[in-house]
């Protein structure tokens, strides 16, 4: 298999057409930033192989997968030259500096969502030129720089796990080996763990990044990578958090998520003017102190609640969503984000978002009650796609006649096996690692108008884990004004990148 070039420069030659044997397709190009960084990109599908032993033999070291991936290398990041008065020859003999500049990975989540998010709209140099709710950019959109960029402080590798962007199963390969929680997590550790070893980056600070279902993936990734290989990451971003799916499950039984969405209904309302001139932060902590008081109470009572105390949750949970008392009163105190999400504003006629609830736009049908129709990724899909089908091509050089998958269906079903009707939860995965890295820090993004991974349900997963005073110390937290792709605002962009450059920016100097 050929190897990556150290640092990503070189080139690798593209499969031949018509042939079924998988190899690396890497193409390299070089620039440079408006600050004057110099830089190169190394863009193409790497070949995952895995070791096969069938009926106790072994088959050989078999291409399983060619994951997209594009990496970011700064050009002179190195250790500066030796200058000891030594000849040639006894120069050529020293070793070579390792590289110390910090390496981010970064993805998005889904399952199902390539990492153009993170890519083009936080992490990246370039970034797509969307406008923010209330002044979208129209079609054909654009492509600006981003000269707040992670690249200016750490390299970047973006990665896009099997049936998103670009990659995909190999000829021959089972299409659907990958759609579940342990695979997935293997397969991106072993991209992170094969990119550092070509690249000779086993002595850089690394980080993960993920967003959404991609925060699960990088707790559960990072513990993979020290327990099976040893290797350490220093950090942790997690973007719009869940680290436990059943905080976000609606099933019947589960009153947990019913208040756990409560202030970002109460958040969402407020957006849209229906709290008159109330301060945010004052309708969210309201929300807050009632979710986890009366309301959590009263959902745990069920049938139990007297008819005073029933009517007296119904006035207040009105009173914080701005919803109907007849609407609550017909779900007995419980609705989804979605049934939420099409009443909010229904005398409008109109539907609100859930990956943005400042987003607002007509349903499928005005007479909706539930739908999965979401008027923020309508708004965002467009000016997302358009970039990085032409960045891609154009800007970095990598050619594919495959479609780019933005955000797929095609991993569905996924499947979370590994825990057996368990609850889908990487906390322990996360305070193991606070135990065993004592210098790993976590940094937290949250959005208050974020329907899909409300704050309040990550807050509560952080008060019920088993964490020292040093280790909740080692958390850094922010929240912003916005959704689950808060970037999509300028100025929680430059918040979230100024938190990001002291993450990366935190780890102690290397002994010796």
């Amino acid at each position: 298999m050929p190897a990556t070039p150290p640092n990503g420069t070189g080139s690798l030659p593209a499969s031949s057409p018509g042939t079924t044997e998988a190899t690396d397709d890497f193409t390299v190009r070089r620039h440079t930033a408006p600050s004057g960084l110099r830089y190169t990109t190394t863009t193409g599908r790497l070949v995952l192989r895995r070791e096969e032993i069938r009926d106790g033999r072994a088959h050989g070291f078999l291409p399983k997968a060619e994951i997209f991936l594009v990496a970011y290398t700064a050009d002179d990041a190195g250790a500066p030259a030796r200058a000891d008065g030594r000849s040639r020859a006894q120069k050529k003999a020293v070793p070579p500096e390792p590289n110390r500049r910090p390496v981010v990975f970064a993805f998005n989540g889904g399952p199902g969502s390539a990492s153009v998010w993170l890519h083009m709209g936080l992490l990246g140099p370039r970034l797509v030129d969307s406008g923010d709710v209330g002044a979208m950019v129209p079609a054909p959109y654009g492509i600006v720089d981003n000269p707040e960029s992670l690249l200016e402080h750490a390299d970047l590798v973006m990665i896009d796990p099997v049936n998103t962007g670009f990659s995909r199963v190999v000829h021959g390969g089972p299409a659907d080996e990958f759609h579940a929680f342990i695979e997935d997590r293997d397969l991106v550790a072993e991209v992170i763990r094969l990119w550092v070893t070509r690249n000779n980056r086993w002595l850089s600070p690394k980080y993960l990044v993920g967003e959404s279902y991609g925060t699960l993936r990088a707790v559960a990734v990072a513990r993979r990578l020290f327990e099976s290989h040893g290797l350490a990451v220093n950090g942790l971003g997690l973007i719009s958090p869940v680290l436990n799916l059943s905080t976000l499950d609606f099933r019947p039984g589960n009153d947990t998520p019913y208040a756990l969405h409560l202030p970002t209904y109460a958040a969402i309302a407020h957006y849209h003017g229906r709290h008159g001139n109330r301060r945010l932060e004052d309708v969210v902590r309201d929300a807050e102190d009632y979710a986890s008081g009366d309301f959590v109470v009263a959902l745990h009572l069920g049938n139990r609640l007297s008819k005073r105390k029933y009517d007296a949750v119904v006035k207040h949970l009105a009173e914080l969503t701005t919803l109907s008392e007849a609407f609550i009163r017909r779900t007995n105190l419980r609705w989804e984000y979605m049934e939420f999400a099409t009443e909010l504003l229904r005398e409008k006629g109109l539907m609100v978002g859930r990956i943005d609830g400042r987003f607002a736009g007509q349903p499928p049908r005005l007479q909706e009650s539930h739908t999965w129709d979401d008027p923020s990724l309508r708004a965002i899909a467009g000016p997302y796609s358009a970039a990085i089908n032409h960045y891609v091509r154009a800007e970095l050089g990598y050619a594919s006649d495959l479609p780019y998958e933005v955000l797929t269906g095609r991993v569905q079903p996924w499947s979370y096996r590994t825990f057996e009707g368990a609850p889908v939860d990487v906390t322990q995965d996360l305070e193991r690692l606070l135990v065993d890295l004592p210098e790993l820090r976590v940094h937290v993004d949250y959005g208050y108008h974020d329907g899909a991974t409300p704050h309040y349900a990550a807050e509560y997963v952080w008060a019920h884990m088993n964490l020292t005073a040093q280790s909740q110390a080692r958390f850094t937290h922010q929240y912003h004004e916005a959704g689950h792709m808060m970037y999509l605002k300028p100025q929680c962009r430059s918040a979230q990148l100024e938190a990001l450059t002291a993450l990366v920016g935190a780890t102690p100097p290397a002994a010796g």
